[in-house]
C-alpha cells in the first residue's frame, strides 16, 4: 500500500467525506523526462570569472535546447554571474558540483513585468529564474543559485547586532528618520509607506512603477501556469523576497533541495505553493526568514475570483530550522486549500511549528489536512496554531513590542468569511514552546472538526481554545510550566478531551468561559491531580461540562 493510500484510508476513518479521500482516487504526480542531449553554457560564450554578465549566453543555450526538442543545459563548476533567466519547455537546467549561479545586484538588469505578489496581481522586477506556460522543466544538480537578496531588502536595526547594523549603513542606502530601518534606496523607502504600491490598478502609469522599481523585489524562482516541474538537489539561497514560488502550476516535484535565507530576511519564505495541483515535496531542508513550507491560493477577492485551490499535496521527510512557521497554510488562502498529507517532518527553532492562519476578508475553505509524525524543539511561539485573526506581523513579538488583542465581534457570514475544517494532527512531540496548542476562530465561523491525537507537548502554557467546534483532544500530554489553567476554553462547543495528562498538583485543570460554551466532555482523565478541576467564568456553567 503506497503512502497516498495509507493517508486516504486514515483520513477516511477520521470522517472526511469529500474529494479524493472518500473516493479512493489518489493524485498521480506526473514526472519530468528529458533527452540526454547536453548543451554547455560555455558553448554560447559564458565565462566563469564572476565579473562577466552571462545572461545572454545562458538564455541562448536554453533557447537552443528548447528548439532542438529539449535536453539538459549544463552550468559547469565555477562562479557564473547572470541577469534574469527564462526556462523553456523540455529543458533541464543542471548545475554541476562547484557551480555557483550568482544573480547580479544591478537592478537595471531586471525589467518590470506583470506578476503576482502575496496573492494579487502586481508589477514586480523580473525574477532571476522564471517560466510561464512551460511543460516539462527542471532545475537540478549539485550547485548553488544565489539571488543577491541582500541588495534588495529592508533591514530592521533591532534584528541585527551593532556591528552588522554599522556594516549595513556603511554600504550605502538610506536610514529611516527614526534610525530603526535601513533601505536600499530613497525610492524603496518612499514606496514602503504606500499601501500595495505595486498592485496593478488603472490609475497607475508606467512612470509610477518606475519611480518605485527598487521596492518591487523579485521572488527568486517563479513558475507560472507550468506543468511537470522538477526541482532537485540544488541549494537556493539569498532571495530578495520569496525563494521558490510555483504559481497556478501542476505536477510539481521538489526533492532534496536546500533553501537558505537570513533569519531577518523580510518576506524571505522558503517555498510558497500557490494555487497548485498535485505536489510532492520531500527530503528537503529550509532555514529562512519567513514561513518555511507554505501553502497559498490568492488573497481576498482576487484569490476568490481566481478560484484555484492548492490541492493534492504530499510533504514528507523535511526539516525546517529558522522560519516563522514550519508547515503553514495561509494567510493568503482565498482560493482554498485541500487534500494534504504532511508526515515525518522536523521543526528546529521555527517561531511556530504547525501554523494555520487566516483573517476576515480572505474567504476560502481549508479542509482535509492530515499531519502525522512531527518533531519540534525550541519553538518560541505555539507548537500548533489555528488563528483566524492573522495580523501580518512577526509571530513572536520583538523585545519591547506591544500588541493588543483583536476586538471580538460577530459579523455576518459572507463569501469573505474564511473556514478551517476537517484536520487530523497526530503523533507530535514538542520539546519547548511558548504554548502547546492555540485554536482561535471567529464568532461567526469557528475552527471546526479538528482531531488532535497522541502528543507530548512541553511548553510554557498548555491549551488555549477559543471559538472552536467539534475539536477532539485524544491522548495529549501537556507538560506546561504555567498551570493556571492547563486548558483555557472560551466560547467553544462539542470539545472532547480523552485521556488528557498533565503535571501533578497543577493549580487549575480547566478554565471554561463564555455563555456560548457547551458540550465539553472530559473522558479518561484523572482530574483529581489538579488542585482545582474546573473554574467557570463569563456565563459558562457546570451543566455544560461533563467529567467521566
Amino acid at each position: 500500500m503506497n503512502n497516498w493510500v495509507k493517508a486516504a484510508a486514515v483520513i477516511g476513518l477520521m470522517g472526511f467525506s469529500t474529494g479524493i479521500w472518500a473516493q479512493g482516487k489518489l493524485p498521480v504526480i506526473q514526472q519530468t523526462s528529458f533527452k540526454k542531449d547536453s548543451i554547455y553554457i560555455t558553448k554560447y560564450g559564458a565565462v566563469a570569472d564572476g565579473q562577466t554578465l552571462n545572461t545572454q549566453p545562458i538564455n541562448a543555450a536554453i533557447e537552443a535546447c528548447n528548439k532542438k526538442g529539449g535536453g539538459v543545459v549544463v552550468i559547469p563548476a565555477g562562479l557564473w554571474l547572470s541577469g534574469p533567466i527564462v526556462l523553456k519547455s523540455n529543458v533541464n537546467l543542471h548545475l554541476k558540483k562547484g557551480a555557483l549561479l550568482q544573480f547580479t545586484k544591478d537592478f537595471d538588469q531586471y525589467q518590470l513585468v506583470e506578476g503576482n505578489w502575496e496573492g494579487i496581481p502586481q508589477m514586480r522586477n523580473q525574477s532571476p529564474i522564471s517560466a510561464t506556460n512551460a511543460t516539462n522543466i527542471a532545475i537540478t544538480g549539485f550547485g548553488i543559485i544565489d539571488g543577491a537578496g541582500k541588495a534588495w531588502r529592508q533591514v530592521r536595526k533591532e534584528k541585527l547586532t551593532d556591528s552588522q547594523w554599522n556594516e549595513w549603513v556603511a554600504s550605502g542606502g538610506v536610514v529611516s528618520a527614526d534610525g530603526n530601518s535601513w533601505y536600499p534606496s530613497e525610492q524603496w523607502m518612499k514606496a514602503s509607506k504606500m499601501k500595495n504600491p505595486g498592485e496593478i490598478t488603472p490609475d497607475k502609469t508606467p512612470e509610477f512603477y518606475k519611480s518605485i522599481k527598487d521596492f518591487l523585489r523579485p521572488n527568486l524562482i517563479v513558475l507560472t501556469k507550468c506543468k511537470k516541474i522538477l526541482l532537485e538537489g540544488v541549494t537556493f539561497q539569498n532571495s530578495a523576497a520569496w525563494c521558490l514560488h510555483p504559481l497556478m502550476s501542476e505536477d510539481l516535484t521538489v526533492r532534496n533541495v536546500t533553501v537558505i535565507n537570513p533569519w531577518f530576511a523580510q518576506n524571505g519564505d522558503g517555498i510558497d505553493v500557490e494555487s497548485c495541483k498535485n505536489v510532492l515535496i520531500e527530503n528537503s531542508r529550509f532555514d529562512v526568514g519567513d514561513d518555511g513550507l507554505c501553502i497559498k491560493s490568492g488573497r481576498d477577492e482576487a484569490g476568490r475570483k481566481r478560484g484555484m485551490p492548492t490541492e493534492n499535496v504530499i510533504i514528507r521527510d523535511c526539516k525546517v530550522y529558522h522560519a516563522h512557521g514550519g508547515f503553514v497554510i495561509g494567510s493568503e488562502m482565498s482560493g482554498g486549500a485541500r487534500n494534504m498529507w504532511v508526515s515525518n517532518c522536523t521543526f528546529i527553532g521555527t517561531d511556530i511549528g504547525l501554523r494555520f492562519k487566516t483573517t476576515r476578508g480572505r474567504g476560502g475553505i481549508v479542509e482535509n489536512i492530515y499531519v502525522n509524525n512531527i518533531q519540534m524543539i525550541d519553538i518560541p511561539g505555539e507548537a500548533i496554531l489555528f488563528d483566524m485573526y492573522y495580523m501580518s506581523v512577526d509571530p513572536v513579538a520583538l523585545a519591547g513590542e506591544k500588541r493588543e488583542l483583536p476586538k471580538v465581534e460577530t459579523l455576518p457570514v459572507t463569501e469573505a468569511t474564511p473556514q478551517f475544517r476537517n484536520f487530523v494532527v497526530k503523533n507530535v512531540v514538542c520539546n519547548g514552546a511558548a504554548k502547546g496548542i492555540f485554536i482561535r476562530g471567529i464568532p461567526e465561523m469557528h475552527v471546526k472538526d479538528v482531531r488532535l491525537e497522541n502528543m507530548v507537548l512541553q511548553a510554557d502554557k498548555g491549551i488555549d481554545c477559543q471559538e472552536a467546534s467539534g475539536i477532539t483532544f485524544k491522548n495529549i500530554k501537556i507538560l506546561s510550566k504555567q498551570t493556571n489553567p492547563v486548558v483555557d476554553i472560551i466560547n467553544s462547543d462539542h470539545l472532547t478531551f480523552d485521556k488528557l495528562e498533565y503535571k501533578n498538583n497543577s493549580e487549575l485543570l480547566f478554565r471554561v468561559a463564555g455563555d456560548r460554551t457547551k458540550n465539553i466532555n472530559i473522558l479518561n482523565t484523572d482530574a483529581s491531580k489538579a488542585k482545582e478541576k474546573v473554574q467557570y467564568e463569563f456565563g459558562a456553567s457546570e451543566q455544560n461540562v461533563t467529567i467521566k
